[in-house]
């Protein structure tokens, strides 16, 4: 069972948040995935490169690894992930018989083209070159570097996709990896090593995103020790 809820309003006898917390606190609640997209942006795109930049710069990751990479793709390079790479890749594994005619004229063909109408797509990465030696400097930890890596990745992810709504961009995320890895290192002459974790696709909103429910707070929050 699932409830329709404003979890920033559930504690009714708690003090007023700062006003700098309760606006972070909207940009988590308002951030929704958007599919229905313009290829247009608020902001030009020097400050979208500011964002990726800052993310880079100040997320945090286990052990200070800094091992995140990220790709801001825009305009006709965006187009070319989806027209071109992604698209081709999908039109092979038809011709091939590993994905249904139907399935690709009757979905997947249809859900790229509305990645495409976007203005935007930022690629995350990881660097294993960056993991590995810690994993070496610190045995007793090793199985858990590359779990973190991806923690450290889906901070940078989500902290983007905070930033693009803050400035009325909306956003959806995709994982079309391992599929397209490799046609994508090659497209952009990126390091071989890299790997490729998902792709945020962005644009000013065209549509509103559909009704949200949550889980009771019940079920999924435990509180001890509070006065």
């Amino acid at each position: 069972m699932t409830v329709t809820t404003d979890s920033s309003n559930n504690n009714n006898n708690a003090a007023p948040l700062p006003a700098s917390t309760a606006a972070l606190l909207d940009l988590a609640r308002l951030r929704r995935s958007i599919y229905t997209l313009s290829p247009t942006s608020p902001i030009p795109d020097a400050q979208l490169r500011q964002l990726v930049e800052h993310a880079v710069t100040h997320m945090p990751s286990g052990f200070n690894t800094q091992s995140s990479r990220v790709v801001l793709l825009l305009h006709d390079e965006h187009k070319k992930l989806w027209r071109g790479v992604v698209r081709g890749i999908f039109e092979g594994m038809v011709e091939r018989g590993e994905v249904p005619r139907e399935v690709w004229e009757g979905q997947t063909r249809g859900k790229l083209e509305s990645f495409e109408r976007g203005y935007g797509t930022i690629l995350f990465f990881e660097d294993p070159t960056h993991i590995a030696p810690m994993s070496e400097k610190f045995p007793i930890y090793k199985d858990g570097f590359p779990q973190w890596a991806q923690h450290t990745n889906a901070i940078h992810q989500y902290f983007l996709w905070l930033a693009l709504h803050s400035v009325g961009l909306g956003a959806n995320l995709q994982h079309y990896n391992p599929l397209i890895d490799e046609a994508v290192i090659k497209s952009w002459s990126l390091p071989t090593h890299w790997k490729l974790t998902a792709q945020m696709v962005f644009g000013t909103p065209a549509a509103e995103a559909g009704e949200k429910t949550f889980k009771p707070l019940e079920e999924r929050v435990k509180v001890f020790g509070a006065q």
